[in-house]
């Protein structure tokens, strides 16, 4: 008996990294020695304190029941008080921030808030895939906006001025960017912020990154007048190494908050209490935290840089996050077939930028969640390498 599966399903295709982590996974079993340069998980440690928080709740009285859709009122302060401190935004605890079990989660419960059938969203190119499937399985329409190293991977707004924006719904952005590693700005916040109250958009900024190889981390909040059109996600994840713990959350007005909070209250049952203590101190941290996690990083990219050069790429310096977007030379053409000749001759697993979008055709993208030594094995197996 075959099932027929619901249509939606034709209009995406699975994750690229579900797909190749199989393979990858059976290249392993076969005995390759593979080094996997190409996920952004990190293998740090979290903070020891956090650890210490998530244990300590196991055995407080009602810590394994159901939780509250909205989370701790305790875990929310902490996420105001983070915003405040990290980046001079005011929200109210009790209505304008919402956690949520992981920030991916978010972009299918914005989506799902403020789509039907036939509405666009502005997505940039390149950009994170799950902005287009999760448009696409809501049988909305995905209009790519292009983003280009020579204008700093920022939106060309003369360009998105000339675009029918009559039923476009939502626009996403993610500064810091990734995969390029853009930094983003105040000036271009304010910009995106005008041109967003200007068509009546809903803006969102997808911003996991502040905190990784950035030396000012700012949020679309920052700006003045983004809470009367904007969201933004955010997350502990790469911040604290706490990835597989799924914790993130989302900022904006009230109405705005309300919206999202209706979908998610149908979707899951509220997150695991020792998650969010755990989470409370982890938005704790000092700033020893940030420098000791940072300072690993910039040993870690030194060394890309190192590889990305034995390859023939080029790359920015002044790139934030914890990848390393190089752009190919110029005789290579296909860069999902540039990094299977790496995988299968060299047991090197590296990211084609091109599923990132057609901007990124051109380019492959480096992970820093990956040990010195490593990094290391893999540039004394590229020496050789036949470009």
């Amino acid at each position: 008996m075959n099932l027929i599966t619901a249509k939606r399903l034709h209009s995406v295709e699975e994750y690229y990294f579900s797909k190749k982590l199989r393979e990858v996974r059976k290249l392993t079993l076969a005995g390759k020695p593979i080094i996997n340069m190409a996920i952004g998980s990190p293998d740090l440690a979290p903070p020891t304190k956090v650890l210490d928080a998530l244990s300590s709740t196991l055995q407080i009285d009602g810590a394994h029941k159901y939780q509250s859709y909205q989370g701790l009122p305790e875990f929310r302060q902490a996420i105001c008080d983070f915003y405040k401190s990290k980046y001079n935004a005011d929200f109210d605890p009790n209505s304008e921030v919402l956690p949520l079990m992981g920030s991916k989660e978010g972009i299918m419960h914005i989506s799902m808030a403020f789509l039907d059938k036939g509405d666009k969203v502005l997505i940039p190119n390149p950009g994170y895939p799950t902005y287009t499937s999760v448009t696409k399985l809501l049988e909305a329409t995905p209009v790519f906006y292009n983003l280009s190293e020579d204008n700093n991977w920022e939106p060309d707004f003369d360009a998105l001025e000339k675009l029918d924006l009559s039923k476009v719904k939502i626009m996403w952005v993610n500064y810091p960017h990734m995969p390029t590693g853009a930094s983003g700005s105040e000036t271009l916040f304010s910009k995106l912020i005008a041109f967003a109250k200007k068509h009546t958009i809903l803006l969102v900024n997808d911003n996991p990154y502040s905190f990784v190889l950035n030396p000012n981390p700012i949020s679309i909040f920052s700006v003045q007048g983004a809470k009367e059109i904007a969201l933004e996600l955010n997350s502990l994840s790469k911040t604290f190494n706490m990835a597989g713990w799924r914790i993130g959350m989302v900022l904006g007005k009230k109405e705005t908050i309300d919206a999202v909070l209706k979908v998610k209250s149908n979707m899951d049952s509220g997150m695991f209490q020792g998650l969010q203590k755990g989470a409370i101190a982890a938005l704790n941290s000092n700033e020893d935290w940030y420098q000791s996690m940072n300072q690993v990083y910039t040993k870690r990219r030194q060394l890309i840089w190192e590889l990305a050069s034995l390859l023939g790429c080029t790359y920015d310096e002044d790139a934030t996050g914890m990848f390393v977007w190089s752009k190919l030379p110029s005789n290579i053409t296909d860069a999902e077939a540039f990094i299977d000749k790496i995988l299968y001759e060299k047991s090197v697993f590296i990211t084609p930028g091109s599923i990132f979008g057609s901007q990124g055709s051109n380019y492959i993208r480096f992970s820093l969640c990956i040990e010195e030594n490593r990094i290391k094995e893999a540039i004394e197996r590229l020496k050789d390498f036949k470009i």
